[in-house]
């Protein structure tokens, strides 16, 4: 049986599979600037995916989008905090 080395990194991201976003458009996820973050946010506190993604995001320095449920400003906020 061959192996699949790819399969550490596919566990990794598999909060990606069901996660709501990828059954939407970026637009909600990467509005225009001042545009408003409501509707990514709004969908980001229903889906189980959340708090992978947030991690996801701070661990890779993600600098645009709603990533977790929280924009630029507020993960950058939460990263100073941590830190």
């Amino acid at each position: 049986m061959p192996t699949n080395t790819a399969a550490p990194i596919d566990n990794a991201l598999s909060w990606q599979e069901n996660a709501l976003c990828a059954q939407t458009g970026p637009e909600f996820f990467f509005p225009d600037p001042g545009s408003s973050t409501r509707e990514a946010k709004r969908l980001c506190g229903a889906c189980e995916g959340r708090e992978a993604c947030l991690e996801y995001a701070l661990t890779h320095d993600e600098r645009f989008g709603v990533w977790g449920g929280l924009s630029e400003k507020e993960r950058y906020q939460l990263k100073r905090g941590r830190g």
